[in-house]
């Protein structure tokens, strides 16, 4: 069955279009479960636009891609399927370099710089999606990349010889620039890899480290915060231009209060997932300045490329991030 016949099955408004005067519902896809905090955070946002507008808009969450998966969100909004949907931003980089900046590694390493960087890459992106019929409302980070490793690093020469796990593009050139081997393994793969010793390192967030109990595995985290990765909430243009004034407005604002409240969640939720590593016995490494250092000059060399890639658009965010 594909989306179109099962929303007409489902009885689902296509994109919500609704024309009743006074009343609208929306129905949201997202990609991750009710405990993720992004979703918790959507669905404080969708109570602040029904109470703003006193119910004249409901906003529907079908979460953990139960109404549409997360690879079809992006097209589905901008096809009308549904108004609403959440997506990563860099899983759109396959079509635009652009959606990727807040995934180069060591580009921005922690939350006040990637704050920074998102002021300097959101016109580029809010341009790119309004020329797909797309309207941004607000964006939230991942907690960030960290090293996991069975011996404490102290500069990148400690890298190199290690099988590095990598999972996509990026971490596969980020682990061959440090002279680590990468090996290419599946979330729910990393245990057995460490412990056939496919791997000895990997790079990813706390929350993974901690869901895939790292501790009975590695000992080492090195907080390296070598990318924020965002989550975007994106909203179909034709769908908010029929809404009137004063529910746009309600949207605006929940929008912008749901921004500044999943930052503050995403940074909880990189602190108790820390915690819990710390708790199963994980030494929580600060990284050192010489190994900072290294790490730094490797991204260098793979924010050059995206550079080329991502052109004049590319060019006038890391000018504006850089001032």
């Amino acid at each position: 069955m594909n989306i179109a016949t099962k929303f007409v099955a489902t009885g689902v408004l296509a994109a919500g279009l609704s024309t009743a005067a006074h009343a609208a519902t929306w129905d949201m896809p997202t990609p991750y479960g009710d405990k993720n905090f992004h979703t918790q955070n959507i669905y404080q946002f969708a109570k602040d636009v029904e109470a703003a507008t006193n119910g004249a808009l409901k906003i529907n969450i079908h979460s953990a891609g139960s109404l549409i998966k997360h690879p079809e969100i992006k097209n589905a909004v901008r096809r009308g399927l549904a108004p609403i949907g959440e997506v990563l931003m860099s899983r759109l980089s396959n079509e635009d370099p652009v959606f990727g900046v807040d995934s180069i590694p060591f580009l921005a390493t922690n939350y006040d710089e990637a704050k920074k960087l998102w002021a300097a890459s959101r016109p580029v992106v809010e341009k790119k999606l309004a020329a797909q019929g797309l309207k941004l409302l607000y964006a939230v980070p991942w907690p960030p990349q960290g090293i996991y490793a069975k011996k404490e690093l102290k500069a990148v020469s400690d890298i190199k010889g290690l099988k590095m796990r990598a999972y996509n593009a990026a971490t596969e050139t980020l682990a061959r620039l440090a002279g680590a081997v990468p090996t290419q393994v599946e979330a729910p793969d990393i245990p057995t890899a460490f412990s056939t010793g496919r791997v000895d390192a990997m790079i990813t967030s706390p929350s993974t480290g901690a869901n895939s109990k790292a501790w009975d595995f590695v000992k080492y985290f090195h907080h390296t915060q070598a990318w924020l990765p965002k989550n975007m909430v994106i909203v179909n243009a034709k769908a908010f231009a029929k809404l009137p004034a004063e529910q746009q407005k309600a949207i605006l604002e929940a929008a912008k209060k749901a921004e500044e409240r999943g930052w503050k969640m995403s940074m909880k939720e990189t602190q108790d997932k820390l915690d819990v590593l710390k708790k199963n016995g994980m030494v929580i490494v600060t990284p050192s300045a010489e190994l900072m250092n290294g790490l730094k000059e490797i991204g260098k060399k793979m924010t050059a490329d995206w550079a080329k890639k991502a052109g004049a658009d590319g060019k006038a965010i890391l000018d504006a991030y850089m001032k």
